[in-house]
């Protein structure tokens, strides 16, 4: 499990820094930037979404502080 959310971090630092390297290099006269921030965004989410359905399946357990 650990492994899968650390190379989803990778990736989505990965397309940030692309992001970064593109909107200094094209100078907004190409649509690569947004092309990976929209990779960014949708790695994020899955993310999430994994996250989410992991701790459903079982796979991971919440911590946090007790509810009430």
């Amino acid at each position: 499990m650990r492994f899968v959310v650390i190379l989803a971090f990778l990736g989505i630092l990965g397309s940030l820094a692309s992001a970064l390297f593109y909107l200094m290099r094209d100078k907004g006269g190409t649509n690569r930037t947004v092309n990976a921030l929209t990779i960014r965004i949708g790695l994020s989410i899955a993310l999430f979404l994994f996250v989410l359905f992991a701790h459903h399946m079982g796979w991971i357990q919440s911590t946090g502080i007790a509810a009430g």
